[in-house]
């Protein structure tokens, strides 16, 4: 289906196109290298200086080639990028991965060494010319090396980088994903326990009691969820992405909050009321759990913060509604 694309196949391609292919994908791969170390400098120094000595390997790789295609073809080398061949491997735009955690950039290093290989081992069936053949196979066995090197990141790293590598990991997923979280959580299984319980007895009717609770529950999510996002970037706060604080702390908030309000989806007054307040007590201790597991604040003081907090809270709800 080539005919349909404006791409050629790498099949198509002579053996200068393919050198001058190889010779950009060097320039490319080297640049996300740097990338990667300058993401990580502050906060993972071992681990960014294994990419500047991959991304200095790449750039003594791109010289080898330009070299080669001057002694074969010339100074002019044409401009040939992996976009413009059909099938070639692609890489990730650089904006895609710079919130990856340390782990999956490791492993999207090795997937680009995995792909360079197969590259290289292709295009030396290609070359007719010995000297082409010799050094696109050595490229190929360097690139392999690479991928063992970038599999086995850790392995070259001292134990106490390590330690601190990931302490710092657990550190930022702790800011990112589980402090908002655990704030939208409270939020929305305290907040929302006043209008829906208020609104239960005030009404004895389980559908409003529902329709209230959806729009509490949802409200509440959007509000905590902008609120998270909107004040603090991250920038200063070491804190990670807002968008992704935002999500973590606005869906957690509704589903806070939903968790006691779906239970009135039951016809049944008293039925939704009894496994409404069964599952928050199920809310509160996985609160406090969580509290306990992730943020090292002590169970039962942990607990006692929830629990007091939540039954206050579901007490001016009830008596509220009982009036």
């Amino acid at each position: 289906m080539r005919f349909l694309t404006h791409r050629r196949g790498f099949d198509d391609l002579s053996e200068q196109e393919i050198l001058a292919l190889a010779i950009s994908s060097e320039e490319d791969d080297a640049r996300i290298y740097r990338s990667y170390a300058e993401r990580l400098r502050s906060d993972y120094p071992e681990t960014a200086s294994v990419f500047d000595g991959m991304a200095a390997e790449e750039d003594t790789h791109r010289a080898s080639l330009i070299g080669l295609h001057q002694k074969r073809f010339g100074d002019v080398i044409p401009l040939i990028r992996r976009e413009h061949v059909a099938g070639y491997y692609a890489r990730r735009p650089v904006w895609l991965v710079e919130n990856l955690s340390l782990e999956k950039i490791r492993e999207e290093a090795a997937a680009m060494e995995r792909d360079a290989e197969r590259f290289y081992l292709s295009a030396a069936q290609r070359s007719s010319d010995a000297g082409t053949r010799k050094l696109l196979g050595d490229l190929a066995a360097a690139e392999a090396e690479h991928q063992n090197a970038a599999e086995n990141m850790t392995s070259g790293l001292s134990d106490e980088a390590l330690g601190d590598e990931e302490a710092t990991e657990k550190r930022q997923f702790l800011l990112t994903w589980v402090q908002p979280g655990l704030a939208g959580l409270m939020d929305g299984s305290v907040s929302t326990l006043a209008p829906i319980f208020a609104t239960a007895f005030a009404t004895q009717d389980t559908w409003t009691t529902f329709l209230v609770g959806l729009a509490a529950s949802v409200g509440a999510g959007i509000s905590m969820g902008f609120t998270e996002a909107a004040s603090d970037d991250g920038q200063l706060s070491g804190r990670g992405s807002p968008w992704k604080r935002g999500f973590a702390s606005g869906i957690m908030t509704t589903l806070g909050g939903l968790g006691h309000a779906l239970p009135y989806l039951i016809p049944d007054f008293w039925t939704a009321t009894t496994l409404a307040l069964i599952i928050v007590f199920v809310e509160l201790w996985a609160i406090a759990w969580i509290q306990n597991k992730f943020m090292d604040t002590p169970f039962w003081r942990a607990t006692f913060q929830v629990v007091v907090g939540g039954a206050l809270v579901f007490a001016a709800g009830a008596l509220i509604g009982s009036g």
